[in-house]
């Protein structure tokens, strides 16, 4: 975390854009540690919380259109050559398929809420032909409202202490 800190402390918006991008992608960061974190630096008026909004929502949104675009380009015969190795059949590929593409929309919203699960998220939308528009637009949502929700947390706390 120290390094994100840095990154972020010397790099401003453009690191919290990529650090949020290539976290949403599969890079292991904290993302809620870092939300917080620049929640808290808003708050001491090292950043502008409307800016820092717009860049995290971005660079949310970016990390989750890349992961549905490599998961509709190489999901589906990536899975099926390689998921026998994790235990992924066809026939349960096919079930999380058909699941997702019932609840997929909320699913999108309340992933973001969950550690590791927003990550996959995206790859199952683009690997299961979800409509990149309708993705986009419950993406989109649901970025706004992790964003805020870690941002006015990071805030709130700064300005307490």
């Amino acid at each position: 975390m120290a390094t994100v800190e840095s990154l972020i402390i010397n790099y401003g918006y453009f690191a919290l854009y990529g650090i949020l991008a290539l976290g949403i992608i599969g890079l292991p960061v904290p993302d809620e540690v870092l939300m917080t974190f620049v929640g808290y630096l808003t708050s001491t008026h090292v950043m502008n919380y409307g800016l820092a909004l717009l860049i995290s929502v971005c660079g949310s949104i970016t990390g989750m259109f890349v992961s549905y675009t490599i998961g509709s380009k190489i999901g589906q015969p990536f899975l099926l050559k390689y998921g026998k190795w994790v235990k992924l059949t066809p026939k349960r590929i096919h079930k999380v398929e058909t699941w997702f593409n019932r609840y997929g929309m909320w699913t999108i919203n309340i992933a973001y809420f969950i550690p590791g699960f927003r990550h996959i998220t995206s790859y199952i939308a683009g690997t299961s032909g979800m409509n990149r528009m309708k993705y986009m637009a419950f993406a989109t949502t649901g970025a706004v409202i992790w964003c805020f929700t870690f941002l006015l947390i990071g805030k709130l706390v700064g300005v307490h202490f």
